[in-house]
């Protein structure tokens, strides 16, 4: 009887459904194989959403940014709905903001604002945005080096300054929103600043007409700093330069009136770094 079976293999009937079989035996067995190699190889097949919101928060309070980053990201596409998908989308903008990935961070506190609008802590995605571009272009040396921000690119500090002012506008009780207005009254003065640095680049360059374009707007656009009293002697200088007495006279005399006693620091101060600059004479 056995030997009638091996017979009947023969067959190349019998043959073709042995190599079916056999096919599809191996192939339920390498994708049973693919699947525990696939399982083995990702630590968090098996993780709740509490269990990634928790790791990711632990990484985040010690600073491993970048595993934060990870796991908040793994939580969001793996469970999109719910409270821990929603507090995710916040969290990972601040752990790209710490990670000194500012346009990232961006990204995420936007795509927060509009997937959230009514969220009750939709106000700190607003402040963080602030916070991104406020420190954004610090560098290393800046923090620990006394440096002059008004001579950063004020690209950034304009931002920050349009950021802070929507959170004040739309959140004007916001836990966030008084130190906004600290950091406004900052961001307004550097602002104020730069545009003095650039004044008084073109006085030291010949470009008079320039310089005075550069006071006036200083003066219009930012009432009570003190780049104000600075930008009124600038002007008289260019106007003096360019033979416009009259002109110089009344800003000298509105000068005398709004700064009798003076203003302390009345130069404008130059960093050291700038001083070597002008003396090499580089940009001449």
């Amino acid at each position: 009887m056995l030997r009638a079976f091996i017979n009947s293999l023969r067959t190349p009937s019998r043959r073709l459904a042995c190599l079916l079989l056999a096919a599809s035996m191996a192939v339920t067995g390498c994708a049973w194989f693919s699947k525990n190699q696939e399982k083995e190889k990702d630590e968090y097949a098996d993780w709740t959403a509490e269990q990634f919101f928790k790791e990711a928060r632990h990484s985040l309070v010690t600073k491993a940014y970048e595993k934060a980053i990870q796991l908040y990201e793994k939580l969001e596409a793996r469970y999109p709905f719910g409270n821990y998908a929603t507090q995710a989308q916040i969290d990972v903008a601040y752990a790209y903001y710490k990670n000194q990935e500012p346009d990232s961070a961006l990204a995420a506190a936007d795509r927060f604002i509009k997937l959230n609008p009514s969220n009750p802590h939709v106000d700190y995605a607003y402040y963080l945005k602030g916070l991104i571009n406020y420190n954004r272009g610090i560098s290393f040396i800046d923090r620990f080096l006394p440096t002059d921000s008004s001579q950063r690119d004020p690209g950034a500090a304009r931002d920050a300054f349009r950021d802070f002012n929507e959170l004040i506008a739309k959140f004007p009780r916001s836990r966030y929103t008084g130190d906004a207005q600290k950091r406004i009254i900052a961001l307004r003065n550097n602002l104020a600043m730069y545009e003095l640095h650039v004044a008084d680049f073109y006085m030291r360059r010949g470009a008079y007409l320039a310089a005075v374009d550069r006071c006036v707007q200083i003066i219009e656009t930012y009432q009570r700093t003190q780049a104000v009293p600075l930008a009124l002697k600038i002007m008289g200088q260019a106007y003096r330069k360019l033979a416009l007495n009259e002109l110089a006279d009344d800003a000298a005399r509105v000068y005398a009136l709004n700064y009798a006693n003076g203003v302390p620091g009345s130069q404008l101060e130059r960093s050291p770094a700038q001083k070597v600059w002008d003396f090499i004479g580089l940009d001449r």
